[in-house]
């Protein structure tokens, strides 16, 4: 679990909601709390303590050299415990910022050096949640969203909080978030 001083760098997905609904109706606490829909591009990224503007610029900096783009989804990943929707039109993004900061290893190092782009439906279910999750995914599948931005969030002791938006493609804006 994370603990306050923890940063992400993700990729919102706004139109896969359908998909984290499916989760929550069959237990509400599959789906992590405080987040929009997702793809993770890095996570665990630096400590808070550590994110300074040029941590920032940077982030901005990578964004701008990719595009936004459409992200289709249409497989599921299930394992023990775990339902995911498969994001490859955004490995490429998620292989840049794990080679941008080779020295944060993504998911710390669980899952190898680059783990496939994906957004997580459900975490912590059992066999039969897991199933009945899958299950539902699948009948909303395909989900096609616009990934716009990357966006630097934080957690806080009162949740995640967003300290950066830097839109794909766009090299000048960048625009941070009021909550620091």
């Amino acid at each position: 679990m994370p603990v306050p001083g923890t940063s992400a760098l993700v990729v919102e997905l706004p139109a896969a909601e359908g998909l984290l609904d499916a989760a929550r109706t069959v237990n509400p606490a599959l789906v992590r709390p405080g987040l929009p829909p997702h793809v993770t591009a890095l996570y665990p990224f630096l400590p808070a303590a550590q994110l300074t503007p040029e941590v920032d610029a940077a982030v901005a900096a990578l964004a701008a050299e990719h595009r936004a783009v459409d992200v289709r989804l249409t497989e599921l990943v299930v394992s023990a415990g775990f339902v995911a929707a498969a994001a490859p039109a955004l490995q490429p993004l998620a292989d840049a910022v794990g080679g941008r900061w080779p020295d944060v290893a993504p998911y710390g190092g669980r899952f190898g050096p680059q783990p496939p782009a994906h957004l997580t439906v459900a975490m912590g279910a059992t066999e039969a949640e897991t199933r009945a999750v899958a299950t539902a995914a699948a009948e909303l599948l395909p989900v096609t969203g616009r990934a716009g931005a990357l966006r630097l969030v934080v957690l806080t002791e009162s949740g995640w909080q967003l300290r950066l938006t830097a839109p794909l493609g766009n090299s000048s804006g960048a625009t941070h978030s009021r909550r620091r």
